[in-house]
């Protein structure tokens, strides 16, 4: 029997339900039970593949191609199971399979309303979770009193009433702000947010409150009061050093014991949270340190490279050093030298983006790594940019470019029309959408023997998620391998080139797709254990 868990939100955005969502998935894991996790996003996107990185951070991408909100990182990065399409919708994407439905006649001539067909559709992504878990979260993107959000909680409160207590749950997560002026915690907010959830017809069963410093057992108390909910409900989720501490502050303060309660489960097992005490571990207490340079684009604000963020805390976890990352505006390389800002810097990653703004900084950044011997990751467009500083600097290819940014007369890199994916051809077009037209989701790509990828994966085939339109040019292939930048990572049917690598250089990789949406706390990316190992290994030698 799958019990459903809903997490709402209140008193203002980013208050971390993706993350207490996951970590709350990972405590009932460490319980023994299966769990799949989803979230309903109330924007009018059909998916946030167009949206702009400073509006709203990373774009995620599951195996079956799927542009997705980074909070479903989180879900995979804390419980381990692949996030997939169906894990996530929004309005626009809901109000798009009901117009749909409304035009082929399916609803017999029916004036179509957001009650019931709306939520009829919000209940049918729920309900399709039925049987796949024995427990299913659903976060609720937005926060309470939102116009958008009033559908969902609709939607959600209908499926409450139909399942009844023993297999529905609502869990709120408010924040209780310090005033410096008054020196104390304010828990009036609260009271508020779930005055307006109840307001919905959602009684919140555990409120999940966020704060910055420890609570008194009498602010708690007087919350569970004016809340109508049981005082050991009422759960302190203070801020920790790291987020892979969340799981164990979280059992700590009994939030998986209340969920037990909730769904009157008497005989479930104490969760096993060795794993996790080792990652916190190595986090808090490391054996040295290494200083990597992250040359973006979206450096204004960090939930842009969440996943890579995050990855590159897994590779020192790997390697039990901490990753001191400094964020870099790519930008900055196109008015000054690059050695201004790279000195001393133990490794240099080039992270994926659109568009030429940067790309000349990026391309700069590429050459440093190169002639400094510094080991560089270039992921997506960071790897585009490596071949074209390469086809410039050594092949003498002048006015190597990319076709992204206009006409060039060497394209070394170039807007894909058709790949393969299974048995099928896909084919694009440059007048074409923009959403969900790239190459997208996990392809396999085969390596070549002996080469540093291979060694480092331990393996000759390997799939990876891919998320460009882009692609660099196999006619450049030969001359670039003369001047020895390798082609050590193809498609399977030799086309597209995946990866790239020197052989004259200590570690110089340039990956096509995304590695980092793979990598987990206690699974980390072997690309990223091997770049944090090649950063130490260079932090010695300075």
């Amino acid at each position: 029997m799958t019990r459903f868990i809903f997490i709402t939100g209140g008193v203002v955005s980013s208050l971390g339900k993706g993350l207490g969502s996951a970590a709350l998935g990972a405590l009932l894991q460490a319980r023994g039970y299966s769990v799949r996790l989803c979230k309903l996003d109330p924007y009018l996107n059909v998916d946030p593949g167009t949206m702009s990185p400073f509006q709203h951070g990373e774009v995620y991408v599951t195996d079956d191609g799927a542009e997705t909100d980074l909070d479903l990182g989180h879900y995979e990065r804390f419980t381990g199971r692949p996030a997939v399409q169906s894990d996530n919708t929004t309005t626009g994407r809901i109000y798009t399979n009901v117009l749909a439905r409304e035009r082929r006649g399916d609803y017999l001539g029916a004036t179509i309303q957001v009650i019931p067909h709306i939520t009829d559709e919000i209940k049918d992504f729920i309900r399709d979770k039925d049987g796949t878990a024995d427990f299913v979260l659903c976060e609720i993107g937005g926060t309470v009193g939102d116009i958008e959000s009033l559908p969902f909680l609709e939607a959600i409160r209908q499926f409450g009433n139909e399942m009844g207590r023993e297999r529905a749950l609502f869990i709120h997560v408010t924040l209780l702000p310090y005033i410096p002026a008054a020196g104390e915690v304010k828990t009036k907010p609260t009271q508020h947010s779930v005055k307006e959830l109840m307001s919905a017809g959602i009684r919140p069963r555990i409120l999940l409150c966020r704060s910055d410093r420890a609570i008194d057992k009498d602010e708690l108390r007087k919350i569970a009061l004016f809340c109508n909910i049981d005082e050991d409900k009422v759960i302190p989720a203070l801020d920790v050093p790291t987020i892979y501490e969340v799981p164990l502050t979280y059992h700590a303060e009994g939030l998986d014991d209340q969920v037990m309660d909730c769904f009157g489960i008497t005989d479930s097992k104490k969760p096993d949270l060795q794993v996790w005490e080792n990652i916190v571990h190595r986090i808090k207490e490391p054996e040295g340190k290494v200083k990597i340079a992250v040359v973006g684009k979206y450096t204004n604000l960090n939930d842009s490279y969440k996943s890579l963020n995050e990855a590159l805390v897994h590779g020192g976890i790997a390697n039990n050093v901490k990753v001191d990352i400094n964020y870099i505006e790519s930008t900055i390389f196109e008015e000054e030298n690059p050695a201004s800002r790279l000195e001393g810097i133990n490794g240099i990653l080039v992270p994926g983006g659109f568009g030429e703004r940067g790309a000349e900084g990026k391309i700069q950044a590429a050459r440093f790594a190169r002639e400094r011997k510094v080991p560089y990751f270039g992921i997506c467009f960071g790897m585009q940019m490596a071949v074209i500083e390469a086809a410039r600097s050594l092949a003498g290819y002048d006015r190597a470019n990319s076709t992204e940014f206009g006409p060039c007369d060497n394209a070394v890199v170039g807007l894909m029309t058709e790949w393969t994916r299974g048995n099928e051809k896909e084919m694009r077009g440059s007048d074409g959408d923009m959403g969900g037209t790239m190459r997208l989701g996990a392809y396999p790509a085969a390596l070549k023997k002996g080469s540093k990828v291979a060694e480092i994966y331990g393996s000759s085939d390997i799939s990876e998620r891919h998320r460009h339109r882009y692609e660099v040019n196999i006619n450049f292939k030969d001359a670039l391998e003369e001047k020895g930048l390798i082609f050590s990572g193809m498609s399977p049917d030799g086309k597209l080139p995946e990866i790239v690598e020197y052989n004259n250089h200590p570690w110089f990789i340039g990956v096509q797709f995304h590695p980092e949406l793979k990598s987990k706390p206690f699974d980390p990316h072997p690309l990223f254990t091997s770049f944090i190992h090649a950063a130490l290994e260079q932090s010695r030698l300075v």
